[in-house]
């Protein structure tokens, strides 16, 4: 059941960014990663904020779980591996260009209807065996490639136009802005274009909590519940092997998380806490330390993210401190 009518947009402002973690070595503070945290209770209210969790921003990747509880609204009849990876930012893996041909294919479609902008696979090592082997970017390597052949099986379904479908305008991408609309309770602030070309909507922190909350919290067989579901059952497809947002989701019994470009980070559980984070300088070495103290924050047992902690920083080749999240935060024992 979709909730009442959405709220005015968040504004969109310069965001207040307050400091979230510090880079020390030896005891001293060498650097400071500003951004934005927002733990949500179970109740929905709002257990802790930091930095400016209010102002709209763009939450990149993070938005594709939405996306695809949109088409999934839709029509669109995927389960599972393949509804994973219409959620994902995948490393490239000959596991997610299979499955990104696998749903063209059911869709009567190929790579050449693809309109994401081509590129190498996302993951190093699977780049430079790509590299190696001669291979240059391609649209199916691309890291959103799941997304956009999702998108097109759903707009055929519905029998709207194809070449056109990454236009904010096309009914498929007017539906996955109703729908970012309810699952977050507010009216979209602006709407820009992604790295692979999809429209991108503007939300605030907060929102992008609430929308994780939803779907985490999601009954089974409804559209959040299966998109929920498929990502944390195949939460390798949703990213790839040895990526941190699977390794999380997999520590953390019934965790939903999705990571985003320029240092975003989500993740909910089933009965409806949520948190997400936003480091102001895209750093990904802030990132998943700083959202493992937040699910502390939000009741998340510690002893489940001591791995993600942080990298150490090296001195001399040993560890002589690391990115610690700020006090305000609390930390995570290693």
């Amino acid at each position: 059941m979709h909730s009442s009518l959405p709220a005015a947009a968040p504004p969109v402002r310069a965001p207040r960014h307050a400091p979230v973690a510090h880079l020390v070595r030896g005891g001293v503070v060498e650097g400071v990663h500003y951004g934005s945290v927002v733990v949500l209770d179970a109740d929905g209210t709002v257990g802790f904020r930091l930095g400016d969790p209010e102002a709209a921003f763009y939450p990149r990747s993070a938005l594709k779980p939405l996306q695809a509880v949109a088409m999934v609204r839709a029509g669109l009849p995927l389960d599972g591996d393949l509804l994973s990876l219409a959620a994902a930012s995948h490393s490239g893996e000959e596991r997610h260009l299979d499955g990104a041909r696998r749903i063209l294919a059911r869709a009567g479609l190929t790579e050449g209807d693809l309109r994401n902008v081509p590129d190498l696979p996302f993951d190093p090592a699977v780049r430079d065996t790509w590299v190696r082997a001669g291979r240059g970017p391609s649209r199916l390597a691309q890291n959103c490639s799941g997304k956009h052949a999702a998108m097109l099986y759903t707009a055929k379904l519905n029998g709207w136009s194809l070449d056109d479908y990454l236009d904010p305008a096309h009914p498929l991408q007017q539906a996955v802005a109703e729908t970012v609309e309810d699952l977050t309770g507010r009216r979209v602030a602006t709407v820009t274009v992604d790295g692979c070309g999809a429209p991108l909507f503007a939300v605030s922190l907060e929102g992008l909590a609430r929308a994780a909350a939803r779907i985490a919290g999601g009954a089974p067989g409804t559209p959040e519940g299966r998109v929920a579901d498929a990502m944390r059952t195949h939460a390798e497809m949703a990213s790839g092997a040895g990526r941190d947002v699977a390794a999380l989701m997999r520590a953390v019994p019934g965790l939903l998380a999705k990571d985003g470009f320029e240092g975003v980070q989500v993740a909910a559980l089933p009965d409806g806490r949520a948190v997400a984070v936003k480091i102001a300088d895209g750093a990904g070495r802030a990132r998943i330390p700083v959202t493992a103290a937040a699910l502390t924050q939000a009741g998340v047992d510690p002893s489940l993210l001591t791995a993600f902690a942080g990298e150490a920083v090296l001195g001399g080749g040993r560890p002589v401190g690391g990115v610690r999240p700020v006090e305000e935060l609390g930390a995570v024992c290693v």
